[in-house]
């Protein structure tokens, strides 16, 4: 291909993402007809949520005029399917009762479903009551105005383990989630995404931290796919748990595996370089790359590229920062 024609290609891409965006912000908003009719109800500030979670997405749009033809396409279709918001429902279907030597409760199945997908792409957790009351006291100290109607199931000083109390507050609990998810600033917050996340997190990276690689693996490939779904405005979020991933296959002997996981990683920090992730993880990625006969010499000069811009820093390896992660 001749330079003109390369330049040409390179000026197509940008318009086509100039189309996207524009497309994106003027598309409309369909969150507010299908907000859940639960019992469970709030009086919710007038808002677009839809269309502000893709300005913010636009606002992103940014691609880099030095970008090669490859790294543009790339970048169109990732920017292409970050904008599509991702809705989720909620679904209790059973619960277990828990009993120890001085405690009993009851444990509820959560299974998130992405709309329109199929089984493959649902997560199960499980929460207690104390989980859900704890999310509550958390999220009216930071949205009393949102949460300012919202009610949630009262204890009860008998029949706590009844049938018929526990398939209340299933039904209660699974409009409670739908309704705090159809709020955009909760959906979106910290403490909202760490209730459905946090705990299987603590536990893999326990795992991770106790050498059983395995089943820290296990947990981390479970927990992504729900992370990344809450997080799909915010894709440098989920590095730490891309990374992990990538530091558990590495231990395991399957460096193909700890490659793909590790571009998936690097991808999201293409223009956030003073991550603290980055340079462990290109250091990784050169390893990983030399050793699969890849082209590890582009990782090299981004590397070289980095040091002579940023002061020497003492920089923790991959497997170090991945080990801090979640010390209580």
């Amino acid at each position: 291909m001749d330079r003109d024609s390369h330049c040409t290609e390179e000026r197509e891409l940008l318009e086509a993402v100039s189309r996207i965006t524009t497309f994106s912000t003027t598309s409309p908003s369909d969150e507010e007809e299908n907000q859940p009719k639960a019992e469970i109800s709030c009086q919710v500030r007038k808002e677009n949520p839809e269309k502000d979670d893709t300005q913010d997405c636009n606002a992103t749009l940014s691609p880099n005029s030095s970008m090669t033809t490859k790294e543009l396409q790339e970048y169109w279709r990732n920017e292409k399917r970050r904008c599509k918001q991702v809705k989720l429902l909620f679904e209790i279907p059973s619960t277990r009762i828990v009993e120890h030597h001085l405690s009993k409760y009851v444990m509820y199945k959560i299974i998130i479903l992405q709309t329109g997908s199929f089984d493959s792409n649902k997560s199960v957790i499980e929460r207690r009551y104390s989980d859900f009351e704890k999310l509550h006291r958390n999220l009216l100290e930071e949205f009393s105005e949102e949460m300012e109607d919202v009610t949630f199931p009262k204890k009860t000083l008998t029949g706590n383990f009844t049938e018929e109390i526990i398939n209340e507050r299933k039904l209660a609990f699974k409009d409670y989630l739908r309704l705090l998810y159809s709020m955009k600033y909760i959906r979106r917050s910290k403490k909202f995404i760490d209730f459905l996340t946090r705990p299987e997190l603590q536990e893999a990276y326990g795992c991770l931290r106790g050498g059983q690689y395995t089943k820290a693996l296990e947990i981390l490939l479970e927990v992504i796919g729900l992370q990344e779904r809450l997080t799909k405005g915010n894709p440098v979020s989920v590095v730490p748990t891309l990374c992990a991933i990538v530091v558990c296959h590495k231990d395991l002997e399957n460096p193909a595996s700890a490659f793909e996981y590790g571009e998936k990683a690097l991808s999201r920090l293409h223009m956030h370089t003073s991550h603290r992730y980055y340079i462990p993880l290109l250091e990784t990625m050169i390893t990983l790359a030399y050793e699969l006969g890849k082209d590890f010499l582009s990782l090299q000069e981004k590397l070289e590229e980095w040091k002579t811009k940023k002061d020497p820093i003492r920089v923790f390896t991959l497997k170090e920062l991945a080990v801090r992660e979640y010390v209580q």
